[in-house]
């Protein structure tokens, strides 16, 4: 019988100290034992293992950081204050973290560059073992300043760094997937209802629209990309312009959702049946707006939840020792509803 069978186990809760205790090593001793981390003699990291045992030793969440190395905890950093985009990406992030019962500490900056550089030492302080950076916007932005080495993984904005790990929506085959099928449904004077020029997914989608209609030997309706702002106002305004510039038109893609409801109001109050005369798809799949619309709208999918699931999964590997780099894109795919 050893001096750790002989010992009596403590009453109540076991903690790491009373392991280390029974054991007759110090609590660091006791922590690099139970890890399987440090170098010590192989007695020493069996006597401690079984003092272990016997007490039935089951770290809590201190104890657990001290013998990991981690707090168990990561940073959700994002600019979306309407949560708009980063909700679904947050609960997406969630579910893949949830696994490993790793909570998540949010931060909205609300686009404020001395407010996130606030929340970068919180986090910092608080010792997260990651942090996810999101927004409202797939521009690609400036890496998070002053990370000191903590694994980061950006996501739906991918970073200006090639060196980070970025996970972002597939613009350009959200785009193909909208204008292939209003082609392929057969129609031909397809009209480019769109954001600002200045973001990054308005240039692209228009982009993209604009080399599928060449590839068909098609015209934009109108004779070019229209350009505006993200509101339903936009939308009604534009689809009074392309009407009057091209009565023929027999289709609208979207930069987006609210748009495309703004585009299918003009229709409706100009006596256009939708889909029958003009078809219309939006893009975001934004219930509230997609379901709403009079009719329904079809309209692309970002696959926002999987984008934070991939950033999760991604942001693991990195805390353990195996980061990434690069933009790893996710694919759309496209909710066929009552609009086209």
């Amino acid at each position: 019988m050893t001096e750790t069978d002989r010992r009596p186990a403590p009453r109540g809760r076991v903690t790491l100290a009373d392991v280390a205790d029974l054991a007759g090593v110090s609590v660091g001793t006791a922590s690099k034992a139970l890890s399987g981390s440090g170098r010590m003699r192989p007695e020493t990291r069996q006597r401690v293992l079984d003092a272990a045992r016997r007490l039935d030793f089951q770290p809590n969440e201190a104890a657990r950081s001290l013998l990991a190395g981690r707090t168990w905890t990561v940073g959700l950093v994002t600019t979306d204050g309407i949560g708009r985009f980063s909700t679904p990406v947050l609960l997406g992030a969630e579910d893949a973290l949830g696994a490993g019962k790793i909570s998540v500490l949010l931060c909205d900056t609300r686009g404020d560059a001395i407010r996130e550089r606030h929340y970068v030492e919180t986090l910092l302080a608080r010792r997260v073992d990651g942090i996810i950076v999101t927004g409202r916007r797939t521009d690609p932005r400036d890496p998070l300043p002053g990370l000191r080495g903590v694994p980061t993984v950006y996501a739906l904005t991918p970073s200006t760094d090639p060196a980070d790990m970025s996970v972002a929506s597939d613009d350009e085959g959200g785009a193909r997937l909208a204008v292939e099928y209003l082609i392929d449904s057969g129609r031909r004077r397809i009209a480019h209802v769109t954001g600002p020029a200045h973001h990054a997914a308005a240039r692209h989608r228009a982009r993209l629209t604009q080399e599928l209609l060449d590839r068909a030997s098609l015209e934009p309706s109108g004779g070019r990309m229209h350009f505006g702002d993200w509101s339903e106002a936009w939308g009604r305004r534009a689809a009074a312009s392309v009407l009057r510039t091209a009565p023929d038109t027999d289709a609208f893609f979207c930069g987006n959702d609210q748009i495309a409801r703004g585009v299918t109001d003009t229709l409706r109050e100009a006596g256009r049946r939708v889909p029958d005369d003009i078809a219309v798809v939006g893009y975001d799949n934004w219930d509230t707006m997609a379901l709403a619309s009079r009719p329904p709208l079809t309209t692309v999918d970002m696959n926002l939840p999987d984008i934070g699931r991939i950033a999760a999964l991604r942001l693991l590997d990195a805390i353990d020792g195996h980061p990434g780099s690069g933009v790893e894109t996710v694919p759309c795919r496209l909710v066929v509803r009552e609009s086209a």
